[in-house]
């Protein structure tokens, strides 16, 4: 399994729109997805505009595969005017 922790810094002036478009991108990844085992969301404890994604695929296929669906492409148009900096991605595998 290839697991995935992405750390989002959004906009406040963008966080409803965020909301929207992280979760029909998870609720989607995880219905369409064959690949796709989990899919969360995580809002810092701190930080209401710092999110977490935790997401886990099958392997190195199922995750190339999500950045191909129409619900990922929703997630990236986004990312090109509603964060305030860049996404730091941390990939892993589970032991």
């Amino acid at each position: 399994m290839i697991c995935m922790l992405i750390e989002v810094h959004v906009k406040p002036s963008a966080l409803e729109e965020f909301l929207k478009v992280i979760k029909y991108d998870a609720v989607h990844s995880e219905r369409d997805e064959p690949g796709c085992l989990r899919f969360d969301v995580l809002r810092d404890s701190e930080d209401p505009f710092k999110f977490f994604f935790y997401e886990v695929y099958r392997d190195e296929a199922a995750r190339a595969a999500h950045r191909e669906m129409p619900h990922f492409a929703e997630w990236a148009k986004f990312t090109k005017h509603g964060l305030d900096r860049e996404i730091v991605r941390h990939a892993a595998t589970n032991i």
